[in-house]
């Protein structure tokens, strides 16, 4: 997942860009640990500058042509960078006030980038600019100048005013929703007895405290490895109840308020809906192309989730022959059993080879080895002692610097993803941060998937960072819909024995034995049929959320959108839509992650022919994928590569292998 830089006033991703050539250079990034007051003054800084820069654009007679459209990108680099360093702060930091501070600093980045978005002023002064013969400039005038319209700027004035005040409630609504998660995090406590089957080194680092019962959080890392080893199916369910009421009911007046305010602005400009208005700057560009990718994934991978339901249910009548369905706090728990059972394969053998530190070095060493940098510790102040710091070189010059923040604790942000904090471009060094929420000790497989992904993203932001004239063009400035593929391709190497002896090793030293990731290949299909028709029941409630008012019981909405595709359905005390952070960051568009699925299983079929190590092809992808950032169609990059256009065929067989 990657943290939208900026919502327009309805929320979409932004394409806006900026050029640093010329501008003012922003000031280092503020590192350590950062009080509240300084957090304030940071975002004071760069606001002011921001607005300042924005009247000047204004009032200005000389700025035209291309001149207007550089001043605009020294407005827009700042407004990135504010963004960007606020998001982080209240993502990461230890200080309560200090996260709050970040948090109101949001709100008000989204304000003055409604204020830029509604500026006619500004907006006229663009579209005056000439034909570009670049085309990279061409194409982003173009995309720039439909973000302004899509944010109502053609509106009279009494309009534009009416918009301006929807768009300010919707920036303060969507970083309350995102901000109530951590807040609501909660705790239960269970027995020793009843942490049966959990690995030894979860139960060591859960010690009972003096009542004799073992505190747990909704935190992933106590969640994740509760719900798939516990043999106690009282406590799982126990559990789920728990960690899908997360938010709840705080983010329920939130998200009602949050989805009418959008839907009211999409008609403010003309559009029956938000979803209408989410996609018209997209790859599928109409939610009648979303739904049907929707249902020709169900179509694929219904059959496999059918032979995953079946292999699931004879596990559960081993214990319990009367068993007719899966409840929800059974689902995870049976996908190991089966993996050990049919395929052979023992997740919790294969943790044994998923250290933290050894997996960091490994995934580290992965992008050296295929795209011939280096990586090197950043020396620099940091607001955590597990916090860590890099930067990445290419023939000794420093081309991008990023952050590590990834175990979990108390007031942090609870999922992953990577904020961009500095866009790269020329003259500025890009910089990102990878937050995530990975055990400190030994990883299930999954996390070091989730750990490579969003490693991706940061590969993207510096690799699509490199002497891009416009900042907006920079890194993954694609369109929304496209920005997850290339890292979910690049979770394929954590499949791949020969990329995981390197650093898959024992407390002894020992690589990962052939043998197991070879069970782990086996064993990979397995679920995957299940798993999609879940996502794909997330990517309807989504969608359907922004296409209609918001119901009166969200809950119930949202578990029948979910279970029109999902293979168990929601219980009724589900409540997941309170938690569901994707509802605000990326509104209607969470059919991104089907789509780019797609697009990834396409990408990859040339690494699986060449060679998932080939220094050519990882040449060829970081060049025509990577490297163009958003200068391009996402579409023209994938058939660069490919040397053909996206076709849905991988996807296809790849759920029918997960059917056999």
């Amino acid at each position: 997942m990657i943290k939208l830089r900026f919502a327009l006033a309805a929320g979409a991703a932004v394409s806006f860009v900026a050029n640093a050539a010329g501008a003012q250079a922003l000031p280092p990034v503020l590192t350590g640990a950062p009080t509240a007051a300084a957090v304030n003054a940071r975002c004071n800084e760069l606001l002011t500058r921001s607005a300042n820069l924005r009247k000047q654009l204004e009032a200005t007679a000389k700025a035209s042509g291309l001149a207007a459209l550089q001043q605009f990108d020294m407005l827009v680099n700042v407004l990135y960078a504010a963004s960007g360093e606020a998001g982080l702060y209240r993502e990461v930091l230890v200080d309560k006030a200090a996260r709050d501070a970040a948090q109101d600093c949001e709100v008000k980045v989204g304000t003055e980038f409604n204020a830029l978005s509604l500026s006619r002023p500004i907006y006229e002064k663009l579209k005056a600019v000439p034909p570009q013969a670049d085309k990279a400039t061409a194409f982003y005038l173009r995309r720039t100048l439909q973000q302004f319209e899509l944010s109502g700027v053609a509106l009279d004035t009494d309009k534009r005013a009416e918009a301006r005040k929807l768009a300010d409630r919707i920036s303060e609504l969507t970083t309350e929703f995102q901000a109530n998660i951590p807040k609501g995090r909660r705790t239960m406590t269970a027995s020793v007895a009843e942490l049966d089957g959990l690995p030894a080194d979860f139960i060591a680092a859960h010690k009972p405290g003096p009542d004799g019962m073992v505190t747990l959080s909704s935190d992933s890392a106590d969640f994740v490895p509760v719900m798939t080893y516990a043999k106690s199916s009282a406590l799982r369910e126990r559990y789920q109840r728990l960690y899908s009421q997360v938010a709840y009911p705080a983010n329920d007046k939130v998200l009602r308020e949050l989805i009418d305010a959008r839907q009211a602005f999409a008609r403010l400009i003309g559009r029956p809906d938000f979803a209408t208005m989410d996609f018209e700057s997209r790859m599928l560009n109409t939610p009648a192309k979303v739904e049907a990718l929707l249902s020709e994934m169900a179509a694929a991978a219904k059959p496999a989730a059918d032979s995953d339901y079946a292999k699931k249910l004879a596990v559960l009548r081993q214990t319990d022959p009367q068993a007719t369905k899966i409840n929800p706090w059974d689902n995870n728990y049976l996908t190991p059993i089966v993996q050990k059972q049919s395929y052979g394969f023992d997740r919790q053998e294969a943790r044994r080879y998923f250290s933290y530190p050894k997996v960091r070095d490994g995934i580290l060493q992965l992008s050296e080895d295929l795209f011939g940098v280096d990586i090197r510790p950043w020396k620099t102040a940091l607001w955590h002692p597990k916090a860590e710091a890099y930067e990445m070189l290419e023939g000794g010059k420093v081309i991008g610097r990023f952050f590590l923040d990834m175990h979990p604790r108390e007031g942090k942000y609870e999922h992953a993803n990577v904020v961009p904090i500095r866009q790269g471009m020329r003259g500025q060094l890009p910089v990102a941060a990878l937050v995530m929420n990975a055990p400190d000790g030994l990883m299930e497989h999954s996390d070091v998937e989730t750990f490579l992904h969003e490693y991706g993203h940061l590969l993207h932001a510096i690799f699509g960072g490199q002497n891009q004239r416009w900042s907006g063009q920079a890194g993954f400035a694609n369109e929304a819909d496209f920005t997850e593929a290339p890292s979910q391709m690049l979770e394929e190497w954590v499949y791949d024995y020969d990329t995981l002896k390197r650093f898959a090793t024992d407390e002894t030293g020992k690589p990962i034995p052939q043998d197991l990731v070879a069970q782990m290949n086996r064993a990979r299909h397995f679920n995957l049929g299940m798993g999609d028709m879940g996502q794909l029941g997330y990517s309807e409630a989504a969608l359907r959320f922004y296409q209609n008012p918001a119901p009166a019981d969200l809950g119930a909405a949202y578990r029948k959108y979910v279970n029109t595709y999902s293979m168990i359905p929601l219980p009724e005390w589900n409540q997941g839509q309170d938690s569901f952070g994707h509802l605000a960051g990326y509104g209607a568009s969470y059919y991104t992650y089907r789509w780019s699925k797609v697009i990834a299983d396409d990408l990859f079929t040339r690494f699986a022919r060449e060679g998932l190590r080939n220094p050519r092809t990882a040449a060829d992808y970081r060049r025509l994928v990577l490297a163009p950032g958003g200068t391009k169609p996402a579409a023209e990059l994938v058939q660069n590569f490919l040397g053909r256009p996206i076709s849905i065929d991988a996807y296809k067989a790849e759920m029918a292998q997960a059917a056999r």
